[in-house]
């Protein structure tokens, strides 16, 4: 992102986007409290001072995405049962709607798995011979069966603990929380969100997520 802190921390609308994010979840009924999962020696988090009515507990942050996740998990267990749904989500997507929210919930609160909100891709995909900012096409992918990956991901407690610690003694790479599952021999649902649950990674993402929170608070307030 080219800045002077975690991009979690930078301004977004008024507030940050890690405070945007958080409130995404926790404002919604059917979530109990959140597990934040923060790394050693962050001190952004402290100076922010966040605070809500529902319950935000910390856990240690991993080198990895699932070590950090993993972290968090152990630290419901204090409160919550195994059998509990979690929803893992992201810190950078500030975008979250309330909708897809409940459309997740209610689609995986009866599947034996679980599932995760993604997206049909409708870009045409290009397969390169190599990996960098430049290559040569290979070839021209079949888009009709892929999805863009987004969160939340949701899984009971004990089942996502169980496998990304299996996963993670095994060397197993693993890129989000269905990757585990998958990894596991289970098979996930895939649920469709909205476009614009976007994952701030690059400087260009900020405008587009001003754009898009901006949209959906005008619509929230009519």
């Amino acid at each position: 992102m080219a800045s002077d802190r975690p991009k979690q921390y930078l301004p977004l609308a008024g507030r940050t986007i890690i405070e945007h994010s958080l409130n995404a979840v926790l404002n919604h009924p059917a979530i109990s409290g959140v597990a934040l999962s923060i790394a050693d020696g962050d001190e952004y988090w402290v100076e922010l001072g966040y605070q809500h009515k529902k319950p935000v507990l910390l856990a240690p942050g991993g080198d990895e995405r699932c070590q950090s996740v993993l972290n968090a998990l152990n630290v419901l267990q204090a409160t919550a049962n195994e059998t509990d749904w979690v929803l893992v989500h992201d810190a950078a997507r500030p975008c979250l709607r309330q909708d897809d929210i409940s459309q997740l919930i209610e689609c995986c609160k009866h599947h034996s798995v679980g599932g995760i909100l993604a997206v049909p891709v409708t870009d045409t995909i290009k397969q390169s011979t190599g990996s960098g900012e430049t290559g040569t096409i290979s070839a021209t992918v079949d888009r009709s069966s892929l999805w863009h990956a987004q969160t939340p991901q949701m899984f009971r407690l004990g089942m996502l603990r169980d496998a990304l610690a299996w996963a993670l003694v095994a060397g197993a790479t693993i890129t989000d929380e269905a990757s585990a599952l998958e990894w596991n021999g289970r098979m996930p649902m895939l649920v469709k969100g909205h476009g614009d649950n976007i994952k701030i990674t690059c400087p260009e993402d900020l405008p587009l997520a001003e754009f898009y929170f901006s949209r959906l608070r005008s619509t929230s307030n009519q």
